[in-house]
C-alpha cells in the first residue's frame, strides 16, 4: 500500500533523507538566481553598473558552474558523492555571505563565481545520490519531486527577492540563502547516512579535468565579448581545447568524462543536448521579463516579482506528473510535448511591446511553464536510466552542464544584442524603444532554436529501464 505521502511504498527513512536534501538543495540555486534577477535594477543603481555589467552577476555564476560541473562530478564518484556534496553547502554558504558585503560590482561579480563554484558540487552530486537509492520504477517520481523543487526555488525567488529588496536590500537576499545553506548542512549531517561512490579506487584524470574547465571558461567567456574579433577567436580556441579535451580523454583509463557514453548510447547524447538547446532558448526570458516589467512598465522589484511567479508555479505543478508519467511511458514522448509547449510559449512573448497588456506576459508565462513542467524531469530520467551505477555523478554532471551552459548561452545571447543594440549604457528611458527590441529579436532567435530541439527530443530513442 501507498504511503500517505502519495510516493512510493515501504521508503526506508535514510531514502527519505536523500529525498529531502535533494529537493531543498535543488531549491537553493533557482531561489537565489531568481531573486537576483529581480533585484538586478537595484543592484545596478547602488552600484552603478551598466546593461552588459548587471548580465555578468549572473553570467559569472553560470559560467564557474558550468566549468567545474563535471569534474566534481567525477570527483563525487570516486571519493564519494556525500563528501562532495557538503564541500559545496560550505563553499555556497561562504560565498553568499561575501556576495551580501561585496563593496562594488566588480567584486560582486567575482564572489558570484566562487558561488558557482559551490553550486557546482552540489549540483553533480544530489541527482547522483538520488539515483543511487531510488530504483528505476520510482525514479521519475523522485525526479519530478526534486524538479518541482526547483520550480519552487524560481516561484518564491522572485516574490521573495522582491519583497527583501524593498524592505531590506538586496544583501538580504544573499543572507537568505546562507541561512538556507546552513539549515541543509545540518540535516546532511544528522540524517543523511551512508556514503555513494560508485568508481571508488579509480584514478582521478586531474590534467584532463583542467583541461575541461579552461575549454568551457574560454567558451562561455567568450559570448560575453561578441561581437569583438577576439571573441571569434577565443570561441576558436575554446573548440580547439575541446579537441585536445577529447584526444586526452580517449587515452586514458579512468577519464573525468567517458566518452563512450556518447558514442552508441543515444539515449544520454540526444537527451543531454536536448537539455542544452532547452535551457538555450528560455533561460534569458525571466531576465528579459524582470528588466520588462520594470523598466517599460514601470512595475516595482516586489510587483514583478509577483507577476513572474505565473511561469514556476505552473512549472510546479507539473513536474511531478510529468516525472510519474515517464515512469510508465517512454520520457521522450512527455519531454518532447513540453518542448513543444515551450516554443510555443516563446512565440507568444515575441509579441511583447511597450503597449502590451499584462495578461499577453502572463499568457506567455503559463505556456512557458507547462512546457518546462513536461520537459524536465522526463529528460532528467532519461539521462540518468541511460547509463550504469558508476557514471551517475558524471551523468548527473554532465546533465547539470548541459543546463548551465544552455543558461549561460542564453544570457549570452542577450548580452551580445544587448551590445549590439543599447552598448555599454544603463537601460534609461531614451534606450527603450532599442531595449524592446534587442529582446524580441532574442525571443525570436529562442523560438527557432527550441522548435529545432523538438526533432532532439523525439528522435533519441527509447530509454534504458533497467531496474536498479
Amino acid at each position: 500500500m501507498a504511503n500517505g505521502t502519495g510516493g512510493p511504498p515501504n521508503q526506508p527513512v535514510s531514502t527519505r533523507a536523500v529525498l529531502l536534501v535533494a529537493m531543498v538543495s535543488s531549491f537553493l540555486t533557482p531561489f537565489i538566481s531568481s531573486s537576483i534577477n529581480i533585484a538586478l535594477p537595484t543592484i545596478g543603481q547602488k552600484l552603478r553598473l551598466d546593461a552588459v555589467a548587471l548580465d555578468w552577476v549572473a553570467t559569472s555564476y553560470l559560467l564557474a558552474a558550468a566549468a567545474f560541473l563535471v569534474p566534481f562530478g567525477r570527483l563525487a564518484d570516486i571519493w564519494g558523492r556525500k563528501k562532495v556534496f557538503q564541500m559545496g553547502i560550505i563553499v555556497n554558504v561562504v560565498a553568499s555571505v561575501l556576495c551580501a558585503i561585496a563593496p562594488s560590482g566588480g567584486w560582486l561579480i567575482a564572489f558570484r563565481a566562487v558561488q558557482g563554484i559551490g553550486g557546482a558540487m552540489m549540483f553533480g552530486t544530489s541527482m547522483a545520490i538520488l539515483t543511487s537509492v531510488y530504483p528505476a520504477r520510482q525514479r521519475g517520481w523522485a525526479l519530478g519531486l526534486t524538479v518541482s523543487s526547483v520550480y519552487v526555488g524560481l516561484t518564491a525567488g522572485p516574490l521573495i527577492g522582491g519583497v527583501l529588496t524593498q524592505a531590506v536590500g538586496w544583501e538580504g537576499i544573499f543572507l537568505l540563502n546562507a541561512l538556507l545553506g546552513v539549515i541543509v548542512s545540518v540535516v546532511v549531517f544528522t540524517q543523511l547516512k551512508g556514503e555513494w561512490a560508485g568508481a571508488r579506487g579509480e584514478r582521478y584524470d586531474l590534467p584532463g579535468a583542467v583541461l575541461y574547465a579552461v575549454a568551457m571558461i574560454v567558451l562561455i567567456y567568450a559570448f560575453s565579448v561578441l561581437p569583438e574579433w577576439w571573441g571569434l577567436a577565443l570561441i576558436g580556441s575554446a573548440l580547439a581545447a575541446f579537441v585536445v579535451f577529447l584526444w586526452w580523454e580517449m587515452k586514458q583509463s579512468f577519464p573525468v568524462l567517458d566518452v563512450g557514453l556518447f558514442r552508441g548510447n543515444s539515449v544520454f547524447a540526444l537527451s543531454n543536448l536536448a537539455a542544452f538547446i532547452n535551457y538555450s532558448a528560455t533561460a534569458g526570458v525571466t531576465f528579459l521579463l524582470s528588466l520588462y516589467l520594470q523598466y517599460i512598465k514601470g512595475f516595482s522589484a516586489r510587483e514583478a516579482g509577483v507577476v513572474l511567479i505565473v511561469q514556476p508555479l505552473i512549472m510546479v505543478v507539473c513536474a511531478p506528473l510529468a516525472g510519474f508519467l515517464s515512469d510508465r511511458i517512454e520520457p521522450r514522448i512527455v519531454s518532447s510535448l513540453g518542448m513543444a509547449c515551450t516554443t510555443a510559449g516563446l512565440v507568444v512573448l515575441t509579441f511583447l511591446d511597450s503597449q502590451s497588456g499584462l495578461a499577453l506576459v502572463i499568457a506567455g508565462q503559463a505556456v512557458l511553464g507547462l512546457g518546462f513542467g513536461f520537459f524536465s524531469s522526463p529528460n532528467t530520467n532519461a539521462v540518468m536510466s541511460a547509463v550504469d551505477r558508476r557514471f551517475y555523478g558524471v551523468a548527473s554532471g554532465t546533465l547539470g552542464t548541459m543546463r548551465l551552459t544552455g543558461q549561460a548561452v542564453s544570457l549570452g545571447l542577450v548580452l551580445l544584442l544587448f551590445s549590439l543594440y543599447i552598448g555599454r549604457v544603463e537601460i534609461s528611458e531614451p534606450y527603450f524603444p532599442l531595449f524592446l527590441k534587442s529582446m524580441r529579436v532574442s525571443l525570436i532567435i529562442s523560438a527557432v532554436l527550441c522548435f529545432g530541439g523538438i526533432f532532439a527530443s523525439v528522435y533519441r530513442g527509447r530509454a534504458h529501464r533497467e531496474s536498479a
